[in-house]
């Protein structure tokens, strides 16, 4: 299986490591004769893996003590709706930025709840390709309860490496596909949220990463389980958390840890992507129309100039071990995940197929 690699936008790839250290405790976690799955939430033995991988998380991000760590049911949509009801307070408006596939569905789920200002700041260049608004010209509305926008949007292969200057409105970023992939500033944000199933771990997880100040606010309406601050009271732990995943988003956080954290993993993030994207640049046969400022590395669509051949390559890129990299049905064409999980040798072994695909069919 080592000439198996997955390019699945989520769930993604987990690190082989973490996966062989998993399926190892699987049966018998540290001696206790069950699987950690079966243990109760509330033993001193869970709780004591939890706390620690809070603490690893917490390390790897530099977290403020003044930040709440919240583990969540819901995956990334669940907060879609969480966060309207715990950051609204008494006031009815929120901006929502709009860069993509999912800060479009972010902000259709917020209109449920409040006066919703949607602004697309997405623009077009000279060359005729995709960017984003200078972080600057973001307009800002000083009344609203908080600001939101997705740093990197997985469908349309959009990344913004600036964080944004907001003042005094909190600013909320729905980080599931970019969070652990950089080093980030987390006092620049009054919240952070992301699914698990990019860098973390396994799907069924959200992380909240929430400014102490911005708990105790909520619409008397919220369901519990989505409430900040019955959440953080708990430990996470008001009902029964996604165990599994919790457990092993921790295996994930150790091993980040002992690759030399996350300034030694955007090192290596940044020679994957921009071995795709040199690659895709150079050649006439495959095309990235994102702006260079803008490109994300966790994410790379790219289309064949010539669409007829796309059965064609998804066909002989399978056979080739190279999976998932059909785009999202939104946008078509293709598209590499190259995750924190993705190693180097995954890239390497795309550009090869891609190369010999080209030379194959021109």
């Amino acid at each position: 299986m080592n000439n198996i690699f997955n390019f699945c936008a989520g769930p993604a790839m987990l690190p082989h490591d973490v996966m062989l250290q998993a399926q190892k405790e699987f049966c018998n976690w540290q001696d206790n004769g069950v699987s950690v799955m079966e243990m109760s939430h509330r033993s001193p033995e869970y709780m004591a893996m939890a706390s620690e991988a809070e603490q690893d998380l917490r390390d790897l991000m530099d977290i403020p003590d003044n930040y709440k760590v919240l583990f969540c049911h819901g995956g990334g949509r669940g907060q879609f709706s969480a966060i309207p009801f715990n950051l609204l307070g008494d006031k009815l408006e929120a901006d929502y930025l709009l860069t993509g596939q999912w800060s479009k569905s972010a902000t259709l789920e917020a209109k449920k709840y409040a006066r919703i200002t949607d602004t697309n700041i997405i623009t077009i260049t000279e060359q005729g390709k995709t960017s984003v608004l200078p972080c600057a010209q973001w307009p800002i509305n000083a009344g609203a309860a908080y600001v939101h926008y997705c740093p990197n949007e997985t469908v349309d292969g959009i990344e913004i490496f600036e964080i944004p200057e907001t003042g005094v409105v909190p600013l909320v970023a729905d980080m599931s596909s970019t969070i652990l992939s950089r080093p980030i500033d987390v006092s620049k944000f009054g919240l952070i949220y992301a699914g698990a199933q990019k860098n973390i771990g396994p799907a069924g997880l959200a992380i909240v990463i929430v400014r102490e100040d911005l708990i105790g606010h909520a619409r008397r309406a919220i369901p519990s389980i989505f409430d900040y601050e019955i959440q953080a009271k708990s430990n996470s732990m008001y009902n029964t958390p996604p165990t599994y995943s919790w457990y092993l988003a921790g295996l994930v956080f150790k091993w980040l840890k002992a690759q030399g954290g996350l300034v030694e993993v955007e090192k290596r993030n940044i020679e994957k992507a921009s071995l795709l994207y040199s690659f895709i640049d150079s050649s006439n046969f495959y095309e990235n129309n994102i702006d260079k400022s803008v490109r994300s590395r966790m994410n790379i669509p790219f289309t064949l100039v010539d669409e007829s051949l796309n059965s064609a390559f998804l066909s002989a890129s399978k056979a080739a071990g190279l999976l998932t990299l059909k785009g999202h049905k939104s946008v078509g064409g293709m598209r590499a995940s190259v995750y924190n999980a993705m190693p180097l040798a995954g890239v390497q072994a795309l550009v090869k197929f891609m190369a010999d695909f080209e030379k194959d069919n021109i």
